[in-house]
């Protein structure tokens, strides 16, 4: 079994972390929960102690990583359509949540192409749907909405995006969560607000890590080629992205919601991302370090529809006023996530997994 774990002289905790005695036996509502970052979300949470409710459709993929981990026994998982509104209502008034955590969505750029209306569907009404249930049920005190770091009007440029920068959307996917923005921004002041619940947004850079199985990712399909030997395809080599390990914005989503409990002012947008900005070339080069080998053919035109070619986040809010900044620089992120894989090949269970990256995570190991 690889070990990652290297402790460099000068890591220390550079952020709050979440606070196991404030989620220990705090009812949360996680849409998403079958997928990546929202079974990293409910095994987080049920290791502090919460009472999880989940509503998600069934996991896409196999393996997948909520089923890995057995999530399905250890919280009371709904397996249903966010766009179901009677449903999600139904299992909002049964589960009289304090905290609502949204990330229940339809997540990749390039099935968003290929249909659209599915998208908006589940990303816009989707969203309508979980807030609208919120009305009038008093145990709400928070609902973070989680969006993306695409909801930008990207005009492709160096200097990176503050909270305050136009929403737009070029693919039906960076759109659909733009115009979520609006619908939340609605009901944050045309209702929960006046009703004391705090309505925060998170929108993230790229995310990786162990347990993503999703067609379509950059790693997940590196993973995939290697194993069974074969040349992994790049269609934009030369794309930029502020990449981040998961731990990295499912602690912040979950220090924002936590301090968000005590203080409404933190009902806003808020950025969480690196403070470096890499290349789809420079992590594929990462990662084939980190598995020890792997081909890999770069493409030298542009191949399939469009998407961002540059795009940077300015995090700078999240520092100064959360306290929050990324703990694992690129490098330990990829190198963290490819020792993942080849653990879980190895016949190390995901738990095990998990659970090392996280100690690792809040301990400061790099």
């Amino acid at each position: 079994m690889v070990n990652p774990d290297v402790v460099s002289p000068g890591a220390i905790n550079a952020f709050p972390a979440p606070e196991p005695s404030f989620w220990q036996g705090r009812r949360v509502l996680l849409t998403g929960h079958t997928g990546f970052k929202g079974a990293w979300l409910a095994f987080w949470l049920l290791r502090m102690g919460a009472t999880v409710t989940g509503l998600a459709l069934a996991p896409r993929t196999s393996p997948d990583l909520f089923d890995a981990l057995g999530l399905a026994g250890r919280m009371q998982s709904h397996i249903g359509d966010i766009r179901d509104a009677s449903l999600v209502r139904q299992i909002v008034m049964e589960s009289q949540p304090e905290i609502v955590l949204h990330l229940a969505a339809q997540a990749l750029v390039r099935p968003s192409y290929k249909d659209p209306l599915d998208t908006f569907s589940s990303n816009v009404m989707g969203t309508a749907n979980v807030l609208d249930a919120l009305r009038g049920v008093d145990s709400v005190r928070v609902a973070l909405m989680v969006t993306t770091d695409k909801v930008y009007r990207n005009r492709e440029l160096l200097t990176p995006y503050p909270e305050t920068a136009e929403l737009g959307g070029h693919d039906p996917y960076s759109a659909s969560k733009a115009a979520s923005e609006l619908v939340i921004a609605s009901y944050r002041s045309a209702f929960l607000a006046e009703q004391g619940v705090t309505v925060a947004v998170a929108r993230a850079g790229n995310v990786i890590g162990g347990g993503d199985w999703s067609e379509d990712r950059l790693l997940p399909d590196a993973v995939r080629a290697w194993q069974r030997h074969e040349r992994l395809q790049i269609r934009r080599p030369e794309s930029v992205r502020p990449w981040q390990h998961v731990l990295e914005p499912v602690s912040a989503y979950l220090t924002l919601a936590q301090q968000a409990h005590h203080l409404p002012g933190l009902g806003e947008a808020w950025n969480f991302g690196p403070d470096e900005v890499a290349t789809v070339r420079e992590v594929v080069e990462l990662a084939q370090g980190a598995y020890g080998g792997g081909d890999v053919d770069f493409a030298h035109d542009i191949i399939g529809p469009h998407e961002a070619g540059l795009l940077a986040l300015d995090v700078s809010k999240a520092r100064r006023e959360l306290g929050i900044r990324a703990r694992w620089d690129l490098q330990n992120a990829v190198r963290r996530t490819m020792c993942w894989y080849r653990d879980f090949e190895q016949g190390v269970s995901a738990s095990d997994l998990c659970e090392r990256d996280l100690d690792a995570f809040l301990q400061g190991t790099e």
